[in-house]
């Protein structure tokens, strides 16, 4: 099941925040010109298709939104790169559609918003106040119920586990036993794991029997995982 977006005419935008620049943005992904690889899942191509970004990021960066980088959203924060966002989702989807999935880093509301347009539970976790705040008011701007919480990510939300999901948007020097632990069998982890200029997007998979196995996706470059929260 598809999540349906309520999106006001404007929000399909002009000019640079047009269909077609959004279309040119999926076949650059679709290509395979990045170094990790193209993006072959269709239902993750149409979500970044149809979610409109130039609303996830500062109007005066708007002409910006559909070009394949990341960029600054406040707070020392970023939206991530287009591609980052598909292939994520792409290896969350790789073992089955999951059902509910955990999200650490909610940030603009990004990749929250692709995995809730797939139709999937999404349960979100955000440190910085200010930033979960204008989250919120997108989620209720494009019609979702995006479960959301003002907390340490590192903790995760384990009242509301386990997850058939778990995507980390921060990079830590290892794994958190704390999220892994909030993994349902069968599950998949996707996190960026590694110091800064040596980050590696991994992905792991708890089989039914208990076994977790471990893939290395590509190199990427994330903001750090910081204990605490702020408001």
């Amino acid at each position: 099941m598809t999540a349906r977006l309520r999106l006001q005419p404007e929000a399909l935008g002009m000019g640079m925040t047009s269909q077609r620049v959004r279309d040119r943005l999926i076949e650059r992904l679709r290509d395979g010109a990045h170094p990790g690889g193209g993006i072959g899942d269709e239902r993750v191509l149409n979500a970044i298709r149809t979610v409109p970004r130039h609303l996830f990021v500062d109007e005066a960066l708007a002409t910006r939104a559909y070009e394949d980088t990341a960029l600054p959203i406040g707070h020392g924060q970023t939206i991530s790169q287009p591609w980052v966002v598909a292939r994520m989702t792409e290896a969350l989807l790789a073992n089955g559609m999951p059902r509910k999935v955990l999200e650490v880093g909610t940030g603009s509301g990004y990749q929250a918003t692709i995995l809730a347009a797939l139709g999937i539970e999404v349960h979100t976790v955000e440190r910085i106040g200010e930033l979960l705040r204008v989250a919120r008011k997108r989620f209720r701007s494009l019609g979702l119920n995006v479960r959301s919480k003002h907390d340490d990510g590192r903790i995760g939300w384990p009242e509301n586990g386990p997850f058939d999901g778990i995507v980390v948007t921060a990079a830590g020097p290892a794994l958190v036993d704390a999220l892994t632990a909030q993994l349902a069998d069968s599950g998949t982890l996707v996190a960026p794991v590694g110091a800064p200029g040596a980050q590696r997007l991994l992905v792991l998979h708890k089989q039914a029997d208990g076994r977790v196995v471990q893939q290395d996706l590509a190199a990427v470059a994330f903001v750090p995982l910081l204990s605490g929260y702020v408001d």
